[in-house]
């Protein structure tokens, strides 16, 4: 079954739909723009081959025949001419800048509008540093691209075609013979084109890998250096960065063919007008001053050829940068409310797993036939090992996935039925990964609620017992807490991603592991905030540690997808099964750890192996 979940980014090869994409939605709305630009560009290519014919007065009647009185009006055409160019060139340099750096700002735009709107398994499935390659490397090279392409069909184009105007004007035949060599390079030019865009998609996707490399070394610094892996990233870093050294490199080799090719070509061009026309000159057939106006002609002719040669091989790289983005802009999200859904409308906060199936993978499931109820108001806990399916339950109630078959209902209402925004509103989520941004104390707790008043947010901090080291801080709640929270402790996060929860004030709570990687004694500070933001809300709780699920009002056990037992601390106790076993052990590794905590934080992670859930830690027991 196609699914976003297996989405990831690939490109097509529609390059008439690319250019025709690009034109209509977001090169025609400066279309005013442009077209000043090209008035623009207009006179400043007049002016380029107007310089060009002025060199038959300055040759003829200034120096050959001596007229002083020409003398000073030519001087004043070529000033006027060469201000005129100057102007021209100005315009259209302003013009043209504002609409590539206005075309890569609506791009930006709409990739983070899009990707906003992007469902979870998107960004499972594309690393973030390929994300973030497109927004910083591919439209920079689409901008050079559309900026050259509208400028060398503009300006290039028009003063190409002026000089040759004057070529034409001043000996047609000559211009014959200045031209026959030039579409021979049409072939080559196109191949180089082709090749040029293939080098670049393979560059910007491996600026991509290395974006996503350095990102993860920087992020995980500090266990690089504690398990002495410096050496290690380094040859990591040094391997991606050597690969696009050498795509830089073939790309910047493949662009260099087109100039043996242009100066061979020009070189036979010009020995053969030298000779045609020379030959003329001195048969006194043509002056001096005409021939060396063709001559100037045909020298400034060369420069905007050679643009317009390049100029295939720009528009290749710009349009591999093209497919990049719009292939990112093109996947539609899959969880989206359905037309004309209505908004989730919560009484109590009842939540119900009715035969819920669900697989990350087609051929894997993560549940099989889970049924389940969290009661309006009280606290439900799921416990296991290690992929049991545990978080999973947790992200189908909010629509981070959806399920494959069954239904999850909140108050009877089918979640995929209501609108998303309304059930989303409708819960709050504390997890053991805390999501703080690199602003204020104040801004991280508001988050979700940024109208909030200062006294709300007060409040807030004081229900969730941080408002304390809040004060503390070097600037209070104006404090910046750095890039996910790294200036401040694992309890102090945790205790402000309970504060945005209390803040948010949703009748449905879920709790993924909000504890387990603090030690014993920050832990404690930290459930007493949780029970004070699950007082009165419909609260799922997946917990490492037993002792804090005790008090649930229903404990389900989940092993493989499946719920296999079901009741309160006390009921499972006394079944003596799973759950006893499971608590026995557990309650032993809580007393030690709380007796062997002597930091502010401690790692708590358990070792998936060691888990007494696990099928081999009950092999092992039973051998015991």
């Amino acid at each position: 079954m196609a699914s976003s979940r297996s989405k990831s980014i690939r490109l097509d090869d529609n390059t008439i739909g690319l250019v025709r994409r690009l034109l209509q939605n977001h090169v025609r709305p400066h279309y005013w723009r442009i077209g000043g630009a090209l008035i623009c560009m207009a006179i400043a290519a007049a002016s380029t081959a107007a310089l060009a014919k002025l060199m038959e007065p300055v040759l003829d009647d200034v120096f050959f025949n001596r007229d002083q009185g020409r003398l000073v009006a030519v001087g004043a055409m070529v000033l006027t001419t060469f201000l005129a160019k100057g102007m021209g060139t100005f315009g259209q340099s302003v013009l043209m800048n504002f609409v590539g750096f206005k075309i890569i700002a609506d791009f930006q735009e709409r990739m983070f509008a899009h990707l906003m709107r992007a469902d979870l398994a998107f960004f499972h499935a594309n690393s973030a540093g390929g994300l973030v390659s497109r927004f910083i490397n591919d439209v920079q090279v689409l901008r050079k691209a559309v900026s050259d392409t509208l400028t060398g069909i503009g300006k290039d184009t028009l003063t190409l075609a002026f000089l040759i105007a004057v070529m034409f004007y001043q000996d047609w035949a000559l211009a014959i013979v200045a031209f026959f060599a030039f579409p021979t390079a049409v072939l080559p030019i196109v191949k180089i084109g082709r090749r040029m865009r293939r080098v670049s998609a393979t560059t910007q996707d491996e600026i991509g890998d290395l974006s996503t490399l350095l990102d993860e070394a920087f992020q995980g610094v500090r266990h690089v250096k504690a398990y002495g892996m410096e050496e290690y990233e380094k040859r990591r870093a040094n391997a991606a960065i050597q690969s696009i050294f050498r795509l830089l490199f073939k790309a910047t080799t493949t662009r260099a063919l087109t100039h043996p090719i242009m100066e061979t070509l020009g070189g036979i061009a010009i020995v053969a007008v030298i000779y045609y026309g020379g030959t003329q000159v001195i048969e006194g057939t043509k002056t001096p001053g005409t021939f060396f106006s063709f001559m100037t002609a045909l020298l400034l002719a060369y420069e905007p050829m050679k643009k317009l040669a390049n100029l295939n091989a720009n528009l290749q790289e710009g349009l591999a940068a093209a497919q990049r983005i719009f292939t990112l802009i093109d996947v539609e999200p899959e969880i989206v409310s359905a037309p004309g859904a209505p908004r989730l409308a919560v009484a109590g906060g009842e939540v119900r797993f009715e035969a819920v199936n669900f697989g990350y993978a087609a051929d894997h499931p993560a549940l099989e036939s889970v049924d389940l109820l969290v009661p309006a108001g009280k606290t439900v806990a799921l416990v296991g090992p290690s992929g049991a399916g545990k978080s999973t339950v947790l992200n189908l109630i909010p629509r981070f996935y959806d399920v494959e078959g069954g239904r999850v209902l909140i108050d009877g209402q089918n979640v995929r039925e209501a609108d998303i925004s309304s059930l989303r509103a409708a819960i709050g989520l504390v997890s053991q990964e805390i999501a703080l941004f690199d602003d204020t104390v104040r801004a991280n707790i508001a988050y979700g609620r940024p109208e909030a008043s200062e006294a709300e947010i007060v409040s807030a901090a004081e229900q969730a017992g941080a408002h304390d080291f809040i004060s503390g801080l070097p600037a209070g709640y104006d404090t910046r807490v750095g890039g996910r929270g790294v200036k401040l402790s694992g309890g102090q996060r945790q205790r402000l991603a309970i504060a945005r929860a209390m803040l948010k004030n949703a009748p449905i709570l879920l709790l993924d592991e909000a504890t387990s990687a603090l030690d014993a004694n920050t832990e404690r500070q930290v459930q007493a905030a949780l029970k004070e933001l699950m007082r009165g809300r419909t609260t799922l709780v997946v917990a490492h540690r037993l002792s804090t699920v005790r008090d649930a009002d229903i404990i389900y056990v989940m092993e493989a997808g499946r719920v296999i037992e079901a009741g309160s601390h006390g009921e499972l106790m006394a079944l003596g099964a799973t759950y006893a076993q499971l608590y026995a052990l557990r309650a032993e590794e809580d007393m030690s750890i709380e007796a062997a905590t002597d930091g502010p934080e401690a790692d708590a992670d358990t070792d998936p192996a060691s888990d007494p859930l696990s099928p081999g830690a009950r092999t092992a027991r039973a051998r015991a």
